[in-house]
């Protein structure tokens, strides 16, 4: 991964059952490295405390939030993107609005 300024996660995702609840015969798994703006932890447990999501829920809305936002920050003149942008802006103004009334 090219070298830019932000916090270096290493992602992992590993499959642990497939849909019928069975452990896969031969796991499947994923590992890459994400650079972000913004700490990723600490969004996750502020999302924890703030959305009255369950705690898993909470975290994987967190990150696949912030892997997509990042990943959409850095390619802003695709137009792969384009029909998610005025939404995704819209829903991250809404998650600091409640962040910031928890604060308060």
């Amino acid at each position: 991964m090219a070298s830019s300024s932000g916090y270096t996660y290493e992602v992992s995702l590993r499959l642990v059952g497939e849909r019928d609840g069975r452990a896969p015969e031969e796991p499947a798994a994923l590992t890459f490295e994400h650079v972000n703006h913004d700490d990723i932890i600490d969004i996750v447990e502020r999302m924890r405390r703030t959305t009255g999501l369950a705690p898993d829920a909470a975290a994987a809305a967190a990150v696949g939030l912030k892997l997509l936002g990042e990943v959409m920050l850095r390619e802003k003149n695709n137009p792969l993107f384009d029909p998610l942008r005025a939404g995704l802006r819209e829903f991250i103004t809404s998650l600091k609005s409640r962040a910031a009334i928890e604060r308060h």
